[in-house]
């Protein structure tokens, strides 16, 4: 079951294209940001499942390197920071953005390394504050 749209073949995106996984439960909210992302320039790879998003990065099913994750933060099943957490384990250097309307859930991402913003989310902060957090990706992520 493919929870967002196929993803070419990562020799087919133009290059230096960043790749971007979009984690969020509601699909309004998350075709909105995809169009802004992808509108911006990004490759938007939406999920609606953070567990199956988990899994995916796992068993290494992503068909191109994924430069960031942008994931809400409440969702059923697995919160952000649970999805942060078990990420975290494979890939420490990833850099993740968390978008919440719970002011007082930043302190569950505390020593996580992520960007936490709070919704309401303009569409400008969004794409500055994803800019900004692809340039201070360290090299070695992959």
């Amino acid at each position: 079951m493919q929870s967002g749209p196929l993803l070419p073949h990562a020799n087919l995106l133009p290059n230096k294209t960043p790749v971007i996984l979009l984690i969020d439960d509601n699909a309004i909210q998350a075709t909105i940001r995809q169009a802004i992302l992808h509108r911006a320039g990004y490759f938007v790879i939406a999920a609606l499942d953070p567990a199956r998003a988990l899994a995916r990065f796992q068993q290494d099913e992503f068909p191109a390197v994924i430069d960031a994750v942008i994931t809400d933060h409440v969702m059923p099943g697995m919160n952000g920071a649970e999805f942060v957490r078990e990420l975290r384990k494979t890939h420490p250097l990833l850099p993740v953005m968390v978008i919440s309307g719970l002011e007082e859930a930043e302190c569950e991402y505390t020593g996580m390394n992520v960007l936490f913003l709070n919704k309401p989310l303009m569409p400008d902060l969004l794409l500055f504050s994803l800019h900004d957090l692809l340039k201070q990706k360290p090299l070695s992520v992959a």
